[in-house]
């Protein structure tokens, strides 16, 4: 494996890490581990941030004259770099709404058993 299917594997590889770790701050989150979930979503910004870097790499190929070849890969890679932004932001909102949520449960606690 070389060239663009190198770089198109390298995207899907750390994009693929970045959801899964964007993912296991949602459920940490859920739990109520908002430190836990925070350190994940740090943690998945670097593997995105790889995947953005080998994708950069291919645009200043192209925007240097190199022909690329229209790739189903490259394709896949990108569709996928695109859902990962966009279910990091989703959850980054979600995380908020169940801090939310929480804080709720909590005043609604105390005041029901008068504390």
């Amino acid at each position: 494996m070389e060239g663009m299917e190198l770089i198109a594997f390298n995207i899907i590889s750390n994009v693929g890490t970045a959801k899964s770790l964007v993912m296991e701050a949602l459920y940490a989150a859920r739990e109520g581990l908002y430190e836990e979930a925070e350190a994940k979503l740090k943690e998945s910004r670097q593997f995105l941030l790889v995947g953005h870097n080998a994708h950069l790499e291919l645009i200043q190929e192209e925007a240097l004259g190199k022909q690329l070849t229209f790739s189903l890969i490259i394709m896949h890679a990108e569709d996928q770099m695109m859902s990962v932004e966009t279910i990091n932001d989703l959850v980054i909102e979600m995380i908020r709404m169940y801090k939310d949520i929480n804080q709720l449960k909590a005043v609604i606690h105390t005041d029901s058993f008068g504390k």
